[in-house]
């Protein structure tokens, strides 16, 4: 009767173990999907986009999660094997049949199995992470150096800017200061040339004779001037009539 028992006990454990391994077989055909998946979010820190930091927060929250339930049905697994052992053992000492302990074998190999490509794939996923991870830190830190370069830049550039619009407006004051000196020259000239003209008239005015004086001295010149262009005009036409015959 407790032979019997002992076999309702294994049929029982197995059936459960049975459970316990299929689930867990779909549970690594889905971790296994997030790993090979998980490389669609590896651009998380060096975009301006808000989307891929949000993916990879929720993958890594189904990661964490899914490892902790497969690392729970391991365990479950691994004691039902060891009850499934111990019954076996007590009907192998009443001389039970072979067959259990190659069924058990095949249990251990299966969670063997399963534990093995878990940690495997746990494994792959967290080296994953953290490389990314690394390049996330590497990227961010390109990008601030980019973004301090680029702001440098800009300062730099307006800095030579405002350098210029000072030198521009030093040499307009220039320029303003020569023209208003050139100003202040031509008036100082003219009040000069007024004040010469002034003294000669005053001087025209007291003696009548210098005037007629001068008055004679341009109309020679005039005369003079007439009589030199009529000789150079004489000899043009001169110079022209042999030119021409």
């Amino acid at each position: 009767m407790a032979d019997f028992g002992n076999q309702w006990e294994v049929t029982d454990l197995r059936k459960q173990a049975r459970q316990l391994e299929n689930e867990i077989d779909l549970k690594l055909v889905s971790f296994s999907k997030l790993g090979t998946s998980y490389s669609s979010y590896k651009d998380y820190g060096g975009t301006n986009d808000t989307s891929p930091l949000l993916n990879k927060t929720s993958s890594d929250h189904m990661f964490e999660t899914m490892a902790m339930q497969i690392e729970q049905l391991l365990a479950k697994l691994t004691e039902i094997n060891d009850h499934m052992a111990d019954y076996t053992q007590k009907l192998g000492m009443n001389g039970g049949s072979s067959a259990l302990i190659h069924t058990l074998q095949r249990h251990r190999d299966i969670l063997q199995d399963y534990s093995h490509e878990f940690q495997k794939t746990k494994a792959n996923i967290t080296a994953f992470k953290e490389r990314e991870d690394l390049l996330g830190s590497v990227r961010r830190d390109i990008d601030a150096y980019k973004n301090a370069s680029g702001l440098n830049r800009r300062t730099e550039l307006y800095l030579k800017e405002n350098e210029h619009v000072r030198n521009s407006d030093r040499l307009l004051d220039e320029q303003i200061g020569v023209a208003m000196a050139t100003k202040e020259n031509l008036l100082s000239q003219r009040g000069m040339f007024n004040s010469i003209t002034q003294r000669v008239n005053a001087l025209s005015n007291r003696y009548p004779q210098i005037n007629s004086l001068i008055q004679r001295i341009n109309f020679r010149k005039r005369r003079d001037s007439i009589i030199l262009g009529l000789v150079i005009s004489i000899c043009m036409i001169l110079l022209l009539l042999y030119a021409f015959h």
